[in-house]
């Protein structure tokens, strides 16, 4: 099957050109190919830009065990729509994963479910660091220093060193301390103030948190990966990588601060909480001096229903998978970033991180995994549209200019304006180890 999408505005790993690309089967075969080529499909893109497919490497789909919030399905399909071709997802589902078994059976669910290319990390515990050693088909160890479910949580140090020491994947963590956080939360103990949770959460917690993990990756040469920082103090922290570390931000950090809590509620409510209007600056800034190489969602869904239960026992989470090409596009059209930087950001950065070989760029050879945006679209967000199970959006009501229209993954084109083509579904799982990834067979 060839498709040649042609007189696009296409976004190359170190240029933009008016070009048009050829895809063969499950790859890109050929960049400004003859104009007299042969293909099945022709598509026409004057006015529009063709970008590579989002990687985001930090989502939390819910499933199993929690799939009232979410499912595999109903998130791929939310991926397609807002242009991710690819996410990798964290292990704390209902059972958690990590055993080589539960990640299988996770591999197994998504091929039967997934619309789009799939990951999925192993968690660390205080004592499965043997599992950890031997794990296959999977990106990377997730570590919870601080707030997580079941066994995850690791904040002994014995334990943290251990798994650094004696594990050879990449390793992510979720870096809040949790003696800082228990002893924020004495001191308000009988709070029902929700502006409270962004004071318990503080900046020290991420702080402390983020330096011992830094510290770690440095002491035994292990490459880590800094999951949503949300601090500018953090930044410092990042500066002396010894090509060891990397990191990435979120929408919610750079979009939302505690003035917002009066307008959402606990829409916004997020671990790590949202922080100051001058830590929004601070990590934008940290983006556009390479600092912060990525930018990742966290989606991380619960029922409005869910969500309207008074603080403190709201859950932390928003869903953002959707939106956040379209959120960032809008800031290129504001001037706040380029779209090459937003692709680096967005495509390329997370595949380097994580060794996703033959993703992130449109270069011959790599997998056709592309997304068409029309960057004069404007529309509304609105929670009734959202391909969510969860059904709503912090950003609900917010007018953006560019967005995606049509999405292709591995050469298939999975979404169009509105509808779907799930034909994909029930492919089997592949894993190619020279690509380092984990993904469905179109």
């Amino acid at each position: 099957m060839r498709t040649l999408i042609k007189n696009a505005t296409v976004v190359l790993p170190n240029e933009t050109v008016h070009t048009s690309v050829l895809i063969e089967d499950q790859a890109i075969a050929d960049i400004d190919p003859a104009r007299q080529i042969d293909a099945d499909e022709v598509i026409d893109a004057e006015g529009l830009h063709l970008l590579p497919g989002v990687v985001d490497d930090q989502v939390h789909f819910r499933e199993p065990g929690l799939t009232h919030k979410e499912d595999l399905h109903t998130a791929s399909r939310a991926c397609a729509k807002g242009g991710v071709t690819t996410f990798l997802e964290m292990p704390n589902t209902v059972p958690n994963v990590v055993t080589q078994e539960s990640l299988e059976e996770k591999l197994a669910l998504a091929a039967k479910k997934s619309l789009v290319n799939y990951g999925f990390y192993i968690g660390a515990t205080e004592d499965n660091t043997a599992a950890l050693r031997n794990a296959r088909r999977t990106p990377g160890i997730k570590i919870f220093i601080g707030s997580s479910t079941g066994t995850l949580l690791v904040d002994k140090q014995a334990a943290l060193e251990r798994i650094f020491a004696e594990t050879s994947l990449p390793i992510c963590a979720h870096c809040e301390d949790e003696t800082t956080i228990h002893e924020n939360r004495a001191r308000f103990a009988v709070t029902s103030d929700l502006a409270d949770h962004s004071r318990i959460r503080d900046h020290k917690a991420a702080y402390i948190a983020t330096k011992r993990a830094t510290d770690l990756a440095k002491r035994h040469s292990h490459r880590f990966h800094v999951l949503h920082v949300s601090t500018g103090a953090e930044l410092e922290l990042l500066d002396d990588h010894q090509d060891l570390i990397t990191a990435e931000v979120c929408p919610h950090h750079l979009f939302f601060n505690v003035d917002d809590y009066a307008r959402l509620g606990t829409q916004v409510q997020m671990n790590p909480s949202i922080k100051l209007k001058g830590d929004n600056e601070l990590l934008w800034q940290g983006l556009l001096d390479r600092r912060i190489q990525v930018i990742a969602t966290d989606h991380a869904p619960h029922t409005l229903e869910e969500k309207a239960a008074p603080y403190p026992k709201s859950p932390s989470g928003l869903p953002a998978v959707e939106n956040s090409l379209a959120l960032m596009l809008h800031q290129v059209n504001q001037e706040r970033c380029t779209l090459q930087q937003l692709v680096d950001w967005m495509c390329d950065a997370p595949a380097q991180v994580w060794d996703i070989v033959g993703k992130g760029r449109i270069a011959v050879g790599y997998d056709a995994d592309l997304v068409l945006v029309d960057m004069n679209k404007s529309a509304v967000i609105r929670d009734e549209e959202q391909e969510t199970k969860a059904k709503w959006s912090p950003w609900h009501g917010e007018a953006l200019t560019g967005w995606p229209v049509r999405t292709w993954v591995m050469g298939h084109e999975v979404f169009q304006e509105g509808s779907f083509d799930e034909s994909r579904l029930g492919s089997e799982a592949q894993y190619d180890h020279a690509r380092g990834g984990y993904w469905a067979t179109a």
